[in-house]
């Protein structure tokens, strides 16, 4: 039977997590320190070991060293209450099989045991990173950002191309920078241009450069973007705006690595990793044919989806905290605190503009908040205001759908209940596996349904999970 070493320095965690490990089916045994496991390694080795972050002298991250070191075919679960960005590296960088924030969900932390002993079992391992500073922006205790993290971490030290989704405001360009940063091209170039920013005409340019007089104003050689980033990272934003004739080009460039200056005959070569954003659906552009599938699949080998500020609303006081410190601090001013109704308030709000927009909400506030202790009047009048786009997207849809109704009733049809209700389940079922990054526990809880009920209805509707 496999065996489980759970170590927490708290006696309640250590009972709850070794009960519930216990009616799965696995042995424990429970330890209040890391020097109490490696005593206990000179005669017995665990399946797995899940340990805290902090404990006495010891932590867990120099245990997970020491694990990695001398028992490598142990996998270490990290557990932490810490959940930012380099709690998710530093976790990583030990050689940990995965990170699991607390509080965790009893369920999602025993499927990660079962699948630990069986990565071990096949000798998989998992990437390792390296920390790098954690911005403001990359903290959060929502379990959407924390699948950011994972990824972040188990992209570190890879070249592998990324695509990041993310809406306008999310920290799509931050995400690349901490790519860059922890990965083996770190100490080279950095470069980021905007695709949608750059006229059609000159785009190609910027990229790829141009010899002198290869154009009307071509008064001197340029040196592009893909040479500037050469051993480094190229960041393409916006990926979803280039011009079709461009695609073609950089297609090209990705599968062979080499490019002609604009109007240039000399062949170039560039080592460049690239890391490509979009709020566009590219998916539907491919199936449109406004950009090419080749590239998209060139691009896309691992994606990063980074959730809006509105599928996050629990870390808004701790980000508003965060602006408000370094705004004060920037503005040399006394440094404001949201009172409780205030920050309900914000979390009501829709957030279209995601982090930057609260950044610049903190901002304004730092200026025009009359006093230390910042109420629900003393919000910006947008924070305040119905969101009506909120609104007004319920509205249309219960139209649309008592619409639909009418429709179907007037052409006689019967069963009407039988044939959209299970494209409505669907719908809302793809919608929960995709907010909660494919963990059928916490998205069966969030429909209000058991997991044995999800399992069934992904049978019945036929959902695709992928």
């Amino acid at each position: 039977m496999n065996n489980v070493w759970v170590v927490d320095d708290d006696d309640s965690i250590r009972w709850v997590l070794s009960r519930a490990l216990e009616k799965a089916g696995f042995d424990t045994r429970q330890f209040s320190d890391a020097e109490s496991v490696l005593g206990a390694l000179g005669s017995s080795t665990p399946s797995v070991i899940m340990t805290d972050i902090r404990m006495g002298k010891m932590s867990g991250l120099d245990l997970a060293h020491h694990i990695a070191e001398h028992h490598a075919d142990v996998p270490v679960i990290i557990m932490t209450a810490h959940t930012d960005l380099d709690s998710a590296l530093a976790s990583y960088k030990t050689g940990a099989f995965e990170y699991l924030p607390k509080p965790f969900d009893l369920q999602d932390a025993i499927d990660l045991v079962k699948r630990a002993i069986e990565q071990s079992a096949s000798s998989q391992s998992v990437a390792s990173a390296s920390p790098v500073a954690a911005k403001p922006e990359f903290i959060g205790e929502a379990k959407a950002m924390q699948e950011v993290f994972r990824a972040i971490g188990r992209l570190a030290k890879s070249n592998i191309n990324v695509l990041i989704r993310g809406q306008s405001g999310t920290g799509k360009e931050l995400v690349a920078g901490v790519l860059h940063k922890s990965s083996p091209r770190s100490g080279k170039p950095f470069v980021a241009i905007n695709i949608a920013a750059i006229p059609a005409e000159l785009l190609e340019s910027e990229l790829f450069g141009h010899e002198k007089g290869a154009f009307t104003g071509a008064i001197e050689r340029r040196v592009g973007r893909f040479e500037q980033a050469n051993g480094g990272t190229l960041f393409l934003d916006e990926i979803g705006d280039m011009p079709a004739e461009l695609q073609t080009r950089l297609l090209r460039v990705l599968s062979d690595r080499r490019f002609y200056r604009v109007g240039g005959r000399d062949l170039i070569s560039a080592d460049v990793r690239v890391l490509a954003a979009t709020n566009q659906d590219l998916e539907a552009r491919v199936k449109d044919g406004r950009f090419r599938e080749d590239l998209y699949h060139r691009l896309n080998v691992i994606r990063i989806d980074i959730p809006t500020l509105f599928q996050r609303t629990e870390d808004i006081p701790v980000l508003a905290a965060r602006f408000l410190k370094s705004c004060s601090a920037e503005l040399d001013v006394d440094e404001k605190v949201l009172s409780d109704e205030s920050i309900a308030a914000m979390k009501e709000y829709s957030w279209p503009g995601n982090v930057r927009q609260l950044e610049n909400v903190c901002r304004w506030i730092t200026v025009m908040a009359p006093g230390s202790v910042v109420d629900v009047d003393d919000l910006p009048p947008e924070i305040l205001v119905p969101d009506e786009q909120v609104k007004s997207g319920v509205s249309d849809w219960e139209t649309a759908l008592s619409e639909l109704a009418r429709q179907k009733l007037n052409l006689g049809e019967e069963n009407i209940l039988g044939e959209l209700t299970p494209k409505f389940e669907g719908l809302l079922l793809k919608a929960a596996l995709q907010y909660t990054g494919g963990r059928r526990q916490d998205a069966a809880r969030r429909l209000g349904w058991g997991r044995n009920t999800l399992t069934r209805k992904l049978k019945e509707l036929r959902v695709d999970v992928d």
